[in-house]
């Protein structure tokens, strides 16, 4: 028999998804990817067994208000199931520029753009406005949606301390004059449940011709007037270029937001990638996010509920003695400062009936690793009992 010419090669890629240790660990513990069976608010079923959920994005619990789900129907029902294409093409539809002028409206900014994810979204707030040449002055902890913007762009990339305005005076200090710079921050930031230094950081903005970029994901809803988020909670909206954002979040929905003047909105719709071959949101989110966004101005008993559970909840961590890393919100971390420690606490919350979320470095700086915990005004008296219970249980695990 003849022998090939071609010796068969192993494909490295294979062999390297193959070989992958953290994919193995996680198939081992289990610890992510778990699939709810049912849920009603606040409660899920999971393996069969009921728990209350403390981990989601659900701040102002909206995703269950009969409103939302209603809208959510109604928008199928009128637009079908989706566009099946993207806003620059055949994507675009009335119900896409409501949404964005209420939006736009309920920020103080004169125009918006909406996208198929937040992470879409806030990516495309970055690396739209930046690009080789220009210094991105970059907080340490923003978001990794922020980051591939930071990639994308090919701009040269500065990052100081975390919520640090004195280290990014001192960044400052060894950049460009001349240079054209952008500043990205966060809101709020989700792993650590920390207000941005607004104030400070936009007078340094200012003074050093910054560009400023805000991702107020986990601000919006949950900070200001009615929820109108961290910018409108220290009044400083005409400092802020870009505000972006997700729906997935208190707007019960999905997609993301970049809103700012009409000549930047217009800017990003013509030289965003991400924008152009996006297809557009659904009718039915988008119907959810217009909803919930009726809500917050009309209902501020939901908002009122958000925070009144986050301060049971923080006093109740604290009377425990567990580090919340200085939360401000309700995204509120417990830090345990070791994968063993977290894996442990998490497992003592899941026997217990709740369920939480593992961050362990990288994701987190070193020694932070964490249970990423979030509270929603959808959280009664007895759901906190039940966390109380847990925790005390976990506590005495470690």
């Amino acid at each position: 028999m003849a022998l090939s010419l071609f010796t068969k090669t192993k494909k490295a890629i294979i062999e390297r998804a193959h070989d992958d240790y953290a994919t193995k660990l996680r198939l081992k513990y289990k610890p992510y990817y778990h699939a709810m069976e049912a849920q009603k608010g606040t409660h899920i079923r999971l393996q069969g067994r009921d728990m209350v959920m403390l981990s989601s994005n659900d701040y102002l619990g909206l995703s269950f208000h009969p409103k939302v789900i209603e809208a959510c129907g109604h928008g199928a029902k009128i637009w079908g199931s989706s566009t099946t294409g993207a806003r620059i093409s055949n994507g675009s539809r009335a119900y896409h520029i409501e949404l964005e002028e209420k939006l736009a409206a309920f920020l103080g900014r004169e125009a918006c753009h909406i996208s198929v994810a937040g992470y879409v979204s806030c990516l495309s707030a970055v690396a739209t406005y930046a690009q080789k040449g220009d210094i991105i002055l970059a907080d340490k902890n923003i978001h990794s949606c922020l980051w591939d913007g930071v990639r994308l762009s090919m701009a040269a990339v500065e990052r100081f301390s975390h919520n640090n305005p004195e280290d990014l005076r001192q960044v400052l200090k060894n950049v460009s004059h001349s240079a054209p710079k952008l500043l990205v921050i966060e809101g709020v930031y989700s792993m650590e449940g920390h207000i941005c230094r607004l104030p400070e950081l936009a007078q340094i903005s200012d003074d050093s011709g910054c560009f400023m970029v805000l991702d107020d994901a986990h601000g919006f809803g949950v900070l200001g007037r009615q929820g109108r988020g961290t910018v409108d909670h220290f009044k400083l909206n005409d400092k802020v270029d870009i505000l972006c954002g997700s729906m997935s979040k208190s707007l019960a929905s999905t997609g993301g937001f970049v809103s700012g003047s009409r000549e930047l909105i217009e800017y990003l719709r013509t030289n965003s990638k991400q924008t152009l071959f996006s297809a557009s949101v659904s009718p039915s989110q988008a119907a959810a996010a217009s909803m919930s966004l009726d809500i917050m101005q009309t209902e501020p008993q939901h908002l009122d509920r958000l925070w009144r559970n986050t301060k049971r909840y923080r006093e109740m961590l604290k009377g425990l003695g567990l580090d919340i890393w200085g939360s401000e919100t309700p995204a509120i971390p417990i830090v345990l400062g070791s994968k063993e420690l977290v894996y442990r606490f998490w497992q003592a919350l899941l026997e217990k009936g709740v369920f939480t979320v593992m961050s362990i470095a990288p994701a987190v700086p070193p020694g932070k690793d964490l249970i990423r915990t979030a509270v929603s005004a959808l959280h009664s008296d007895e759901d906190l009992e039940k966390i109380a219970d847990a925790m005390a249980y976990a506590v005495k695990q470690m």
